[in-house]
Order: structure tokens, then C-alpha cells, then sequence
């Protein structure tokens, strides 16, 4: 395959499902790549990577540009089922996957239909695995009535203070942290207590496409041993731990953009 360094990024907005929904896309080899975006980000974090790859990066349903409507399912099986019919509206079959954080909700349709899915690239993503215990901030959103009081009293500052991400960074997440977004934040995280977690990647065994399973050693939420625990669960998958880097590992080392994009297009591993 063919890398496609500095392909031009359409950014389009159609209606699916009869929502209006965002989505950037950049020309590259087949099967395309769907690139899922996490909590509080949209597709535009993913840039950097249909740069060189090419694939689709939608705004999933509540953040981002895309719509955010009262009455979208915001837990995984809803997610699931959206990303299911996205690929059936922009003529998708078999793809390659790429995932962060709550980006994991992709997984659940990877388990649905495995025979779909080329490749596979988890970074640092919620766990779909048994032992694993929210965050501080995910606990308190977790709560009814302080989680909206502790999503009404977020400032700009505090955003970037509580990720750690450049100012930059941050600044263009806050630009889309409307009461939307903290809606389906606050829904999506409700909807999945401790246990939940587990019973969602009981079947990640049926994934078996190549895997990279990619993970900052300073991640303050998500701990690094999930890693090896996703990697124990899809046969043949291959980890790299990022040494000094947190929760958005190719934000502190460029280099990991450059080792995921080499594995989407030539199936090498770091």
C-alpha cells in the first residue's frame, strides 16, 4: 500500500440516519480506514494521520460539529450500531480500524463482524476488560447532579489543566465542549458501570486481524497494564508502550503518529 503523505482532507457534512453529522475523509489505498475519536475530542484530531493514510474520521453523534441531539442512544451499542450505519452510508465494507479512548465503542462492532475488519490499532482506549476502575473525574461524572455541576463549573483552563494536553490542543476541544457534548459525555459514562466494561470485550477473542495496541506509560486514567490485557485477548497482537507520555501518546512523542501510520499501510510493527 501506498502512502499517501499530505493527501488533501475534504471535510463534509451529510445527514445520516436523517442527522446532520461531520466527517473529514482523505483519499487512500483500500480497505479505508475509520478512525474513531474519544472524549471530549471530534474527528479533527485525527489530521495528522489522513494526512498520510488516507480513511474517514467522523464526528461521532454529540461532539464535534455533528449533531447532538436529546434523543441519540449515547452508550456503546448505540455508538456501535451508528458507526455500522455510517459505513453503510459512505459504501464501506471491509475497513481498517483505528481507536482512542472512548474510541473503544468501535470495538463492539469489531467483535459483531470480525471477517470486516483488516487491521486493528487500540490506543489507549477505555478498557473492554475485566479489574478495571474509573478515573477520579469519571467517578464524579458518574454521579447524578455532580457530574452536571462538575461538567457547568469546567473553565478553558481547566480543561487543559486536567489533561495536560498543549494549550493549542485544548483550545479547539473547548471550542466544541457545549452543554451537547457534556450531555453525551455525562450519558455515555453513566451507561457503563465497572462490570459493564468486562461484558462488553467478551468476544474480543473473535477478533484476528493484525493488532497494535498502542499505550502511554504516564497515562493518569487509563493504567498501561491494560495494554498486555488487550493484547492477551486478540490473538497475535503486538504492544507498544510509549515511554514519558500520558493519555494522547502521539501529543507527547510525534514519532508514534509515524509508527501507526507504518503499521496501517505496511503491517510493520514498532
Amino acid at each position: 500500500m501506498e502512502q499517501t503523505e499530505g493527501a488533501p482532507i475534504e471535510v463534509r457534512l451529510e445527514d445520516v440516519d436523517e442527522v446532520p453529522i461531520v466527517w473529514r475523509h482523505a483519499p487512500g489505498d483500500d480497505p479505508p480506514i475509520l478512525y474513531v475519536h474519544g472524549v471530549p475530542q471530534s474527528g479533527a484530531m485525527w489530521e495528522p494521520f489522513l494526512a498520510r493514510t488516507g480513511g474517514f474520521a467522523p464526528d461521532l453523534p454529540g461532539f464535534g460539529r455533528s449533531a447532538k441531539r436529546g434523543d441519540f442512544r449515547y452508550d456503546v451499542e448505540g455508538y456501535a450500531n451508528w458507526l455500522q450505519r455510517f459505513l453503510a452510508h459512505v459504501e464501506v465494507e471491509r475497513f481498517r480500524l483505528v481507536l482512542h479512548d472512548w474510541g473503544a465503542v468501535a470495538l463492539a462492532l469489531a467483535q459483531r463482524v470480525p471477517e470486516r475488519v483488516e487491521c486493528l490499532v487500540i490506543v489507549s482506549a477505555v478498557p473492554f476488560l475485566p479489574g478495571y476502575r474509573w478515573h477520579r473525574v469519571a467517578r464524579w461524572w458518574r454521579r447524578p447532579v455532580a457530574g452536571e455541576l462538575m461538567m457547568g463549573a469546567t473553565t478553558r483552563w481547566a480543561l487543559q489543566r486536567s489533561t495536560g494536553v498543549p494549550r493549542e490542543e485544548a483550545e479547539r476541544w473547548w471550542a466544541d465542549f457545549d452543554q451537547g457534548t457534556q450531555r453525551a459525555i455525562l450519558k455515555l459514562y453513566r451507561s457503563a458501570p465497572e462490570h459493564r466494561l468486562a461484558e462488553l470485550g467478551a468476544r474480543l477473542e473473535r477478533i484476528a486481524c493484525p493488532t497494535l495496541v498502542v499505550w502511554g506509560e504516564r497515562d493518569p486514567f487509563l493504567d498501561p497494564s491494560f495494554a498486555d490485557a488487550y493484547a492477551r485477548r486478540i490473538a497475535g497482537a503486538s504492544v507498544r508502550r510509549v515511554p514519558g507520555a500520558g493519555h494522547w501518546p502521539w501529543l507527547d512523542d510525534p514519532g508514534v503518529t509515524d509508527e501507526v501510520c507504518r503499521f496501517l499501510l505496511t503491517g510493520d510493527t514498532p
